[in-house]
């Protein structure tokens, strides 16, 4: 996909739940966060028949991810795609970008900032699923309405963290931080055997606002990044014995054009 032109995706024209949008666009503005749980994530989605019977094919794509080779703590607890969208303003279209590679600076990511990180990308058949549709609606709404006029880019990534007896999972391995973009979209996908993982919201200056746990498929955490610092506490396997395992889809809306990979 890396030579061909950008190839784009229609947005569902069935309009999500206005009340929802409206909650979920009360809490950033007035306090820079919110926790949608599942319920209120499928109202928000406007999560149809479509997206219903799309739904298993999308989860299961986070077991086709890759080693992520670039954690400078060494880990081998993360697995990953990665992908860049854009969305224009007042179009009813999303579309994927050539492939590229993710980069932070330092002051982001204090562990593996500073390099161009070179990831596989998101696959075609997600890329094209309903389920991301909706979620790429959902966030024009909300943050279109917050930044009226913005044309979006959107770094998407899939993550899984695992755990076994020996070795924690660590969902931010940089620890409390901001993603240097505007607003952090963040969705579980699932959670199997899982211990901790819990979600940690604070101001600038550390102070402690929320403290929630992503347990069900399609629990969110949105986020106003230039407002709050987010975290995840380390993952442990519930059950001795078996691998536990999170996966998470997030999704990064920024104004500015993403900084040049280095």
């Amino acid at each position: 996909m890396d030579k061909l032109d950008p190839v784009c995706m229609t947005l569902p024209r069935s309009p999500s739940d206005g009340a929802a949008a409206l909650l979920l666009r009360h809490a950033l503005t007035q306090q820079g966060y919110c926790f949608v749980p599942a319920a209120l994530s499928r109202a928000l989605l406007g999560a149809d028949t479509v997206f219903e019977a799309a739904w298993p094919a999308f989860a299961a794509s986070w077991d086709d991810l890759v080693l992520d080779e670039y954690m400078a703590d060494g880990g081998k607890y993360r697995r990953r795609r990665h992908a860049t969208l854009s969305m224009a303003a007042g179009e009813a279209t999303f579309c994927v970008q050539p492939h590229r590679p993710h980069y932070q600076s330092l002051e982001y990511n204090p562990l593996n900032g500073g390099v161009a990180r070179h990831y596989q990308p998101v696959t075609e058949a997600v890329l094209q699923s309903p389920v991301l549709a909706h979620l790429m609606a959902a966030g024009s709404q909300v943050f279109g309405t917050i930044r009226p006029g913005t044309t979006w880019q959107v770094e998407m990534h899939q993550f899984r963290i695992t755990a076994d007896g020996s070795n924690v999972g660590q969902p931010t391995p940089e620890g409390m931080h901001r993603d240097g973009v505007d607003f952090v979209l963040m969705v579980l996908i699932n959670r199997q055997n899982v211990q901790q993982g819990v979600s940690t919201v604070q101001d600038p200056a550390g102070k402690h606002l929320q403290t929630f746990t992503l347990i069900e498929p399609l629990d969110m955490a949105v986020v106003n990044d230039e407002r709050v610092r987010h975290g995840v506490s380390p993952i442990r396997p519930e059950a001795a014995g078996q691998l536990a395992v999170r996966d998470i889809l997030v999704l990064t809306f920024r104004r500015a054009p993403l900084p040049a990979a280095r």
